[in-house]
């Protein structure tokens, strides 16, 4: 019975994702070895960098990453980077199938005047900055002013909103990093805005995240319920067939007709903006936006210009692949047919379709490209050597080097009523990850 030997490139749920499908479709014919490589010496991606905090229900995948991991045939090289320690020559020529699960860690450009004032960031620092990325520690976020905006109309937006409009002590129980929750409970920022460029028809936040912004204690949510019912008067053929739809602007509407509290934080969430400067002198002043319309279904820019203060933007409008060696992009994705892409190497997840779903979407998203891959399988497997031999970086994160990372952090958590709490250093985490 032949081993066919895997690898997948990136520790995310995708990369995950498609491990458990390649394990799923053993049978009396074939097994398969899974080398999982990740740049970072942590695994499971988004969900530990990315996901908001405050969300810890969505984390709980995390089980079912280690469920995978803990096959005979699944090995982990954490701190191992494409490029650096590892080519994708290398590993087409020593395994049977290579998967790129890599994700989109660029943040997309607005493009517009004073993008890089002081004070102007993208999601793609701001997320994993809270989320204690180690590349991301020393990121300065100025939290001095009052008055912040959010550029997006989805789940990051949405995050990145709430995470400025909670009160700090809704994340002390969390595992918010260390130092990214000492600069929040000093914050004075009072007022945050996410602004969306469409209507609340087009947005892409999901209703689950919109129907949980009641429950912020000390935050008045703001909606205008006029845009809401204006939007669903635009789509109202739609409705009847489109429960996804038909669910979120139920859910804003719900939002928009909550009573407030009068509370001194506040979050609203206006729509039909295009942000079209930045204006300031040293540092984000405020933002110019022009008013626009919805025509038939499109979005039109009019005459109207508004002008809000603002002392922080975050813009959160998409993420695209960082460059990998020998790997052709376009429009921020690796070029792909259905995650095919040539010869023995095959994309999922975000790299493969750019930064949409949600965690789960990857699941489907890897059976279905493990499928192609097992369709185009050779008869026989590689006579192949072990990658092991060929790495020269003596620091690599093994699977037991994780679970004693995952193990310290827990128990620093467990002493302070907190899930975890992240070690954020990169020597910290190398040499405690050392077998």
């Amino acid at each position: 019975m032949p081993t066919y030997r895997i690898a997948i490139v990136g520790a995310g749920p995708a990369g995950y994702f498609s491990a458990q499908a390649l394990q799923n479709s053993q049978d009396e014919e074939r097994t398969f070895a899974i080398d999982l490589f990740e740049r970072l010496p942590t695994p499971w991606g988004l969900v530990r960098s990315g996901v908001a905090p405050d969300h810890p229900k969505i984390k709980t995948v995390a089980k079912v990453f280690e469920k995978i991991a803990s096959d005979s045939n699944f090995r982990l090289f954490g701190n191992i980077e494409l490029g650096r320690d590892i080519s994708i020559e290398q590993l087409k020529e020593n395994y049977d199938a290579v998967i790129l699960a890599t994700g989109s860690s660029v943040g997309r450009k607005l493009g517009i005047p004073g993008e890089e004032l002081a004070g102007s960031f993208s999601s793609a620092d701001f997320v994993p900055w809270y989320n204690g990325h180690p590349d991301y520690v020393n990121v300065s976020v100025p939290l001095n002013g009052k008055n912040a905006i959010v550029i997006g109309a989805g789940n990051v937006a949405m995050d990145c909103g709430r995470m400025l409009a909670l009160d700090p002590a809704e994340l002390d129980s969390t595992d918010t990093a260390d130092h990214a929750l000492t600069s929040l409970h000093l914050s004075s920022i009072r007022n945050v805005t996410i602004v969306g460029r469409r209507g609340p028809e087009h947005a892409a936040f999901t209703s689950a995240e919109i129907r949980e912004l009641p429950k912020l204690e000390h935050t008045d949510v703001l909606i205008a319920q006029s845009e809401i019912e204006g939007a669903k008067e635009r789509v109202a053929e739609e409705l009847e067939g489109n429960k996804e739809l038909r669910n979120k602007l139920e859910a804003l509407l719900e939002v928009s007709q909550t009573p407030t509290k009068n509370h001194q934080r506040k979050l609203a969430i206006n729509f039909l903006l295009t942000p079209l400067e930045i204006i300031g002198k040293d540092k984000v002043e405020a933002i110019r936006f022009a008013r626009n319309e919805v025509i038939n279904n499109k979005v039109a820019t009019t005459s109207e210009i508004i002008e809000m203060p603002c002392d922080l933007v975050i813009s959160a409008i998409g993420y695209q692949v960082l460059p990998i060696p020998g790997v052709e992009l376009a429009n921020g994705k690796v070029v792909n047919e259905n995650g095919f892409v040539t010869d023995n190497l095959y994309v999922v997840g975000w790299a493969k379709r750019g930064p949409s779903g949600v965690i789960g979407t990857n699941k489907s998203d890897s059976s279905d490209v493990v499928k192609l891959l097992l369709a185009k399988l050779p008869s026989a497997a590689k006579e192949n050597s072990d990658i092991a031999k060929i790495i020269t970086n003596q620091q690599v994160v093994t699977q037991s080097g994780w679970q004693k990372i995952n193990q310290a952090e827990v128990e620093k958590g467990e002493a302070v009523g907190k899930p975890r709490r992240k070690l954020t250093d990169w020597s910290d985490l190398l040499s405690l990850g050392q077998e």
